[in-house]
């Protein structure tokens, strides 16, 4: 039987869990998390900023959480090991102490007046000498056995206790992990809903439910590498505040934000042509306008990353065609130098997401 410490482990590590799963439901109340983020905030390029932040450290978390879990099934399959080993050493030494326990209950029971008796009256002969010598030399070899059966036993209490204290602070290592996740969770949730609240102010389409698109969370914008070119779905897709137009959600943010700051400018939104395009409006495109369009599928619009504009950004050297050649990097949009030159195609801005990432 292991230690009575370890039972009294386990108990307390089950009361930490207790402790730590509470904890976790109260950092989730409003009351609590709202402290993290401001009411009602209108930069969305510090919430979307945020909502990365949030999904990366709820990423490191989770990674870090399952890598304690292969670290916990490795050493409990080590332990493991250990104690099947020390069953074949026990089975082995079962079958080495037989013969010898066989032989002392033979001589235990061997009539009196034999060798040994002999050898106590004081009748001592070569036969008495050759039992006594056996005699001796069962009772080493007995005293031996019993050395490595205390040691045996005195091993498997280690092991066993051994086993008892890893998966106690296991389970108290992995509460521990899951209350920090639940909590980071909590937050990343609450900071696409402050988001998800901005947008709805500043004019984004919303759902029947009320809520804009779920491709407005900007952290889906790490995935969009699983599609292919021109075939992203709708999920994954933010309306623009100009209507029938969507980009990805961090271009569709930054976008949003620039929209603002052009507003503000000139008094008007800007007007925007074209946005994302799938891969049959890309081939409809380029069949329509040849030689001023992308090979279907190669398209930047094809990814949720381009518009074109219009309401005088289309010509060059307009107003407002220099007011986003010199602010649009502030929001991540850039006219790309092949714009300039060949096909020229004042209208047409993309979104950088490297910019994007160190604003």
């Amino acid at each position: 039987m292991p230690p009575r410490r370890s039972a009294g482990l386990i108990a307390v590590v089950a009361t930490m869990i207790t402790f730590l799963q509470g904890a976790a439901v109260a950092q989730r109340a409003p009351a609590e998390v709202q402290t993290v983020v401001a009411a009602d905030p209108v930069n969305l390029t510090e919430l979307r900023r945020e909502a990365e932040k949030a999904a990366k450290d709820l990423e490191a978390a989770t990674k870090a959480l399952e890598q304690r879990r292969t670290q916990i099934r490795n050493s409990e399959k080590e332990l493991s090991a250990k104690l099947r080993e020390l069953q074949v050493a026990e089975r082995a030494f079962a079958q080495v102490r037989q013969p010898l326990s066989d032989l002392v209950g033979i001589l235990y029971q061997q009539p009196s007046g034999g060798d040994l008796v002999g050898f106590l009256s004081g009748e001592s002969n070569a036969d008495t000498l050759r039992a006594m010598a056996g005699l001796t030399q069962i009772v080493a070899e007995r005293d031996r056995i019993l050395e490595d059966s205390s040691r045996l036993q005195l091993e498997r209490e280690r092991l066993a206790n051994e086993a008892q204290e890893l998966r106690a602070g296991n389970l108290l290592a992995e509460a521990q992990m899951g209350a920090e996740i639940a909590t980071l969770r909590a937050r990343s949730q609450k900071i696409v809903q402050s988001l998800t609240r901005a947008l709805a102010k500043l004019g984004v389409k919303l759902d029947k439910k009320g809520r804009p698109a779920a491709g407005c969370d900007p952290t889906r914008a790490t995935s969009m590498g699983e599609f292919p070119n021109g075939l992203i779905p709708q999920s994954h897709l933010c309306p623009l505040q100009q209507s029938g137009n969507q980009l990805r959600g961090d271009a569709a943010l930054a976008f949003i934000s620039l929209n603002e700051a052009y507003k503000r400018q000139f008094g008007k939104p800007m007007c925007v042509t074209d946005s994302y395009r799938s891969l049959a409006e890309q081939q409809s495109v380029y069949y329509r306008r040849p030689g001023l369009a992308a090979v279907p599928g190669r398209s930047n619009h094809g990814l949720g990353l381009a518009v074109d504009l219009c309401g005088g950004v289309e010509r060059f050297r307009s107003p407002e065609f220099n007011w986003l050649e010199a602010n649009g990097k502030k929001f991540g949009w850039i006219h790309p130098q092949w714009a300039y030159v060949s096909p020229f195609e004042p209208w047409h801005w993309e979104y950088d997401p490297e910019i994007g990432s160190l604003l």
